[in-house]
């Protein structure tokens, strides 16, 4: 680090001084076309039962308000939790809930609904004949459950469930009985960090052990904070009936996981030991995990893990011990996990990195080995006694290897059924369809030998989903179907019936919102299951077009270009102002760097998460422009990322310039988290730029010195990489006016506020035109509709003020 970086760092971290200039800015709202926009009314969700049969749809509010966010909470352990209702904090809550026969063509209100809902956790039942939510009243969350039958509800308990962690409860094979988290009637206060007086000072310390954490938020400071987590976490298992009925199961613990074995006979549960951590979240905590059997007699400690702060450097690094721990779908009761077999350090030499066991209840034989993956184990789909499917993968070279094996005869040698880079998203084979078996799990659907993918089938002349049939024996694959709608994006969602070939599918355009179809594959007869309405009217005539261009290097890029309504595309009299989102991303070879997933019948979702509202205001947009950084071989991404990122911004400008639309001196760069590091980076680094905006970024990557992002070296592996990319570094450099927006309660990992209050500090000093916006109460995301309202006002007058006029 230079002496001048060095000073810059040291003088705006440890200035405390408050930030100048403020202006009394009450909350506004956009321009009405952008308005008309914004402020529209949400399609509701669909669930759907196995059999498809039935169709629960549910409706909430397009945006939160602020008094959504102004509630209790307290954030321990990585969670941000109400201690209220003992519920997370940001939750998205269903107000309403109705439902339908699939073969119907309007919906019924469910009856009994609570009065003023918050409804979350909806699951079905193993027989899809009832439906369980929960219910968040102001002192706390109930239980509930629907009838499908009859569309009535009705509630089960008091508002005394515990849903820090998630969801609260678990249905039993039975259909009539669900294990509820619940609070204990004993629980302690929660004690009064203000109020309390420290007994001696909070110390740390370290074993000399190397690890690699990354910047979490909301972690355990001291001895208070674990006194409330424990007291927050710690739940009681009831049994309830959907008699009402409640009955104790287990005693008072941190349980932070339920599953029970297919055949129900079995609970495996999940609960977090001390010590406690005060640099790494709840889940890295020391974790105990044991099985029970019905009664709530122990029938095995099946995992022990310690507590987790220390993890290798690498991507491809894992812990120690057991890992992914759970039921095998194909089985009535055994369990699987996967092993490290070179200590979980991916720098160390080895011929195979994991190891899978199956492991059958009772637990009194030893595990069986099932296979060795060549590389780092990435999950696996049972099917049958002679059929799964694994997955493993290796960071660093982006490789993926999917493995069939027969788990009944383990002498089989594993067969490699595909072996590709996972960024090439052209060469992707799809997913295996799965189906419900009788233990009411997913598991491999087999057919006449067959198993089946649906692919999203991204090619050079666009997308074109597909079916194909893989035959195990020769393990060569047919294609059964391809879409290719005219003007139109299939997505192909799930096999109904292998046999007949019906297919649910998603439809969507342009103008068109997407609604759920049945496609029968051999007749191509396509029958509407629902028939939701565009509700953004106002731009159905816009232009929209998915454009490729290249960058100087030759690596192919795109994006979706939008033109106003009405804009003469011949005579292109009128020179337009151009709007570009984009977000980086990291590739190892320029192949998968250069692949296109943009479909131009996509529906056109305007959202704050984009500059598409802008076209109605006379802006070209170039929303998700192709920005990737590549490092091919031993080179690593970031190694060249200024240049690439000037080069990506220059291809797309002199790309829209090309077809005569656009005037290159107004033009402004936007985005958001690793999007508006993009931006400050391009305002420092080239002159290609009017304006920019960036919201909830991070601008000094000291702050985050175990890595960003997809760099999994840390600062004092590559100082140089870390200043140079910092924006906050060569603030002295910015002179191009930049609206910088942040969360005031951002919860990311790397973004705090703290990062943009410290860059603007920098750059007013030192005379750069920027406007620091804080959004009250936001974390990473934006969700009330107060703050994103006045949000899109900020940014239509600040490019008004630098980019239009």
């Amino acid at each position: 680090m230079s002496k001048k970086h060095a000073f810059l760092l040291l003088f705006f971290c440890i200035s405390a001084s408050s930030i100048s200039a403020q202006e009394n800015v009450t909350y506004q709202k956009p321009s009405a076309s952008i308005l008309a926009l914004a402020d529209f009314e949400r399609a509701p969700s669909v669930s759907m039962d196995s059999k498809k049969q039935y169709m629960l749809f549910s409706y909430r509010s397009t945006y939160k308000t602020l008094d959504d966010l102004n509630q209790d909470e307290i954030r321990l352990g990585g969670l941000r939790i109400n201690p209220v209702t003992s519920i997370g904090s940001a939750i998205n809550y269903i107000s309403n809930l109705k439902i339908r026969k699939v073969t119907d063509k309007t919906e019924t209100q469910i009856s009994g609904l609570p009065k003023n809902p918050r409804i979350t956790y909806i699951t079905w039942s193993p027989s899809e004949t009832k439906i369980a939510f929960t219910n968040t009243v102001a002192t706390g969350v109930e239980l509930w459950v629907i009838d499908v039958a009859t569309a009535s509800a009705k509630k089960l308990t008091d508002a005394n469930l515990n849903a820090t962690l998630g969801n609260p409860y678990n249905w039993m094979k039975d259909n009539e009985t669900l294990i509820v988290k619940m609070i204990p009637k004993n629980r302690p206060a929660l004690i009064d960090i203000k109020k309390e007086l420290p007994k001696g000072p909070t110390v740390s310390a370290s074993d000399g052990s190397k690890s690699q954490n990354r910047t979490y938020p909301d972690l355990l400071k001291n001895k208070t904070d674990e006194a409330n987590f424990e007291s927050l976490m710690t739940s009681e298992l009831h049994k309830v009936t959907l008699s009402g009925s409640e009955n104790p199961f287990m005693p008072a613990d941190l349980y932070a996981g339920e599953s029970f074995s297919p055949d129900g006979n079995y609970i495996m549960l999940t609960t977090v030991q001390k010590p406690f951590s005060y640099i790494v979240p709840y889940n890295r905590f020391p974790l105990k995990t044991v099985v029970y059997d019905g009664t709530g007699k122990e029938v095995k400690v099946v995992n022990d893990v310690p507590l987790n702060e220390v993890i290798p450097k690498g991507f491809s690094s894992v812990r120690k011990g057991k890992r992914s721990m759970g039921w095998r779908g194909d089985k009535p009761a055994s369990l699987y996990y996967v092993v490290a077999l070179d200590e979980g350090d991916q720098a160390k030499k080895a011929d195979f990195r994991d190891e899978l066991f199956s492991w059958d209840a009772p637990f009194k034989a030893d595990p069986t080995s099932v296979l060795k993956t060549q590389q780092r184990y990435a999950g696996l789909i049972w099917g049958n006694d002679n059929v799964a499917i694994v997955y493993d993968d290796w960071y660093d070279t982006r490789n993926q290897k999917t493995y069939l094996i027969n788990p009944s005869n383990l002498g089989q040698a594993p067969k490699i059924i595909s072996d590709r880079n996972s960024q090439d998203i052209y060469s992707d084979p799809g997913n295996f369809e799965t189906k419900r078996n009788q233990y009411n799990r997913y598991v491999l659907a087999v057919e006449n030998n067959n198993l089946f993918l649906i692919g999203d089938g991204f090619t050079k002349e666009g997308q074109f989903p597909f079916i194909d049939e893989f035959n195990l024996g020769t393990l060569k694959t047919k294609r059964l179907y391809t879409s290719n709608t005219k003007d139109k994006k299939e997505d192909l969602q799930s096999i109904e019936d292998f046999k007949k070939g019906d297919v649910l599918v998603l439809i969507q355009s342009k103008n068109d919102y997407p609604n759920y179809y049945f496609r029968n594959i051999k007749s191509k007869k396509l029958t509407q299951l629902t028939f939701f309405k565009n509700p953004f009217e106002s731009i159905k005539n816009i232009y929209k077009e998915v454009i490729k261009y290249k960058r100087k290097d030759g690596v192919d890029l795109s994006g979706t270009l939008y033109l106003p309504d009405g804009y003469d595309r011949i005579k292109k009299s009128e020179k337009l102002p151009l709007l570009i989102w984009a977000y980086p991303a990291e590739y190892k070879d320029r192949n998968s760097a250069g692949q296109s997933d943009k479909n131009p019948n996509e529906f056109t979702y305007p959202s704050y998460g984009s500059f598409i509202y802008w076209v109605t205001k006379g802006y070209a947009i170039l929303d998700d422009a192709s920005f990737p950084i590549i490092g091919e071989g031993t080179t690593e991404p970031n190694d060249t990322f200024m240049t690439q990122l000037v080069d990506d911004a220059a291809a797309a400008i002199d790309a829209v310039d090309k077809l005569g639309y656009i005037n290159k001196k107004k033009v402004a760069i936007g985005g958001h988290s690793y999007g508006a590091f993009m931006t400050a980076n391009l305002l420092t680094h080239c002159d290609l730029f009017a304006c920019g905006i960036a919201r909830s970024g991070a601008y000094n990557r000291t702050l985050t010195p175990f890595g960003f992002q997809s760099e999994q070296r840390n600062y004092w592996d590559v100082p140089a990489i870390y200043n140079e990319m910092s924006p906050f570094m060569t603030a002295d450099k910015m002179k191009t006016p930049l609206l910088l927006v942040h969360g005031d309660a951002d919860n990311n990992p790397g973004t705090f506020t703290l990062q943009s209050e410290r860059y603007f500090q920098a750059l007013k000093n030192l005379g750069a035109p920027v406007r620091l916006v804080l959004l009250p109460k936001e974390a990473h995301s934006y969700v009330a509709k107060e703050n994103i309202l006045h949000l899109l006002w900020e940014q239509d007058q600040f490019l008004e003020k630098y980019l239009k006029n």
